[in-house]
């Protein structure tokens, strides 16, 4: 009645006049931004796997430093419990979680863990031995914290936006591989005549990638949470009752709403689905990231670097499967922006995820059997279906549910596909098998 009555003040043609207003205002702050947002986005998903990526990357450095240490297998075993660790703890207290300072933490960490790769280095006089691959360990735990704290972070933090912000992100990651890729390429041809030349690159490497974090954490810091659409997208899910985004808000100058007590209707609005009941209803999407994970790591990057044998290519060959790898994934990841091959299909999704499986035989007997031309096709064929499978999983997932929902279904997503990865790392110890080590 009190809203009638309001209106009433106000003459016909006025009230059509503002309620015009408010539309453009909304429609503008929904979008004014967007492609700066995407390309951030992309940025950041970079700089969350941009220093391991690195480490993984100049494996050949390190198989030169620690040749009996399997340090490709073991650098990424070390990494996965702390990332799955920081990352169920984080999913488990998403609701109550500052969000912004969890992500700054993570991408300070990150920053910090690529400068103790050159310290480490230059303290130990790039000599191996057992102390500086126990640091090396150290230092790829530490790497596993800060994707702990950022990957989820930021994947429930854009579950919320704009599903182009979440598939930026996503092909941001991919985009660290192929670019980390590159860079290896360039600083090895840089070096590799000139004396201690393999040190040399892999260390040029590692400051690029010490560097790039730091702009991560600027970007994240104070040029993200402004954007229009940001800030948007931010006020729309605190208007549906949810926490994480105060100290967002607050950093793009939008200060947080009083409490004031609810009535039933908002009450009613504000509810949420519990952790158990939105997985319970995504279940089918969790075991798809999970087994998407499963089966890459279990091939990549253990298998390609150490067990795909001799070949004409040399100490390039194991770089170039790795780049291939990235450069593939990364086109996956763009792929379901093409409306005609993106899959949304539930059962199509989960039947596509399975029949990846067929990878593991089809490599054992490519590796055994053809020379290396088919098996950098078929490392072409596992990075397109493992990017392009992600993307429509993690995209089409969050759809339907408010802001709180799509924040912990974001957490809860990610959590499966940390503990894919894990089990796929594990796995891919058993390609030693009857190999005598």
């Amino acid at each position: 009645m009190g809203s009638s009555s309001s209106y009433s003040a106000i003459p016909g043609d006025q009230s059509e006049l503002i309620t015009g207003c408010d539309e453009d205002n909304h429609g503008l702050a929904k979008t004014k931004g967007k492609n700066w947002g995407i390309f951030i986005c992309w940025l950041l998903g970079n700089g969350c796997l941009f220093g391991f990526n690195g480490m993984v990357t100049i494996e050949d450095y390190y198989v030169y430093l620690f040749p009996n240490y399997h340090p490709t297998r073991m650098i990424t075993l070390v990494y996965q419990p702390f990332v799955l660790t920081t990352t169920a703890l984080f999913a488990y207290h998403e609701a109550k979680i500052n969000t912004r300072m969890r992500n700054l933490a993570g991408y300070m960490l990150f920053f910090l863990s690529s400068f103790g790769v050159i310290v480490l280095d230059v303290a130990s006089s790039g000599r191996g031995g057992i102390a500086p691959f126990v640091g090396l360990c150290l230092i790829a735990a530490a790497f596993g914290v800060a994707d702990g704290h950022v990957q989820g972070g930021m994947t429930g933090d854009l579950s919320l936006m704009c599903p182009e912000f979440i598939q930026s992100f996503f092909a941001g990651i991919a985009a660290s591989g192929a670019i980390t890729s590159a860079l290896r390429f360039l600083t090895k041809a840089i070096f590799e005549n000139s004396r201690d030349g393999l040190r040399k690159g892999a260390m040029m490497f590692s400051s690029i990638a010490c560097f790039f974090e730091l702009l991560c954490v600027i970007l994240y810091a104070f040029v993200f949470p402004k954007l229009p659409i940001v800030k948007f997208y931010r006020t729309k899910a605190a208007s549906e009752g949810s926490l994480t985004v105060t100290a967002d808000l607050a950093a793009g100058g939008i200060k947080s709403q009083p409490e004031n007590p609810l009535d039933e209707e908002d009450q009613a609005f504000a509810e949420r689905l519990s952790n158990r009941q939105l997985l319970n209803q995504n279940m089918d999407y969790a075991l798809d990231v999970f087994m998407i994970y499963v089966l890459t790591l279990s091939i990549f990057p253990g298998f390609l670097a150490e067990d795909t044998g001799t070949h004409s290519l040399g100490s390039w060959y194991a770089l170039v499967l790795i780049a291939t790898f990235n450069v593939s994934d990364l086109i996956g990841r763009y792929m379901p922006l093409i409306e005609q091959i993106k899959l949304t299909s539930r059962k199509w999704l989960l039947i596509s995820v399975v029949a990846r499986f067929l990878f593991v035989p089809a490599f054992y007997f490519t590796v055994k059997y053809c020379d290396e031309g088919w098996v950098i096709m078929l490392t072409s064929f596992l990075g397109l279906s493992n990017g392009h499978l992600t993307v429509c999983v993690i995209t089409e997932a969050p759809r339907g549910y408010k802001g709180p929902e799509q924040n912990a279904l974001g957490n809860m997503l990610v959590f499966f596909l940390l503990a894919g990865i894990f089990c796929g790392v594990v796995l891919d110890w058993m390609w030693l098998i009857g190999k005598g080590w």
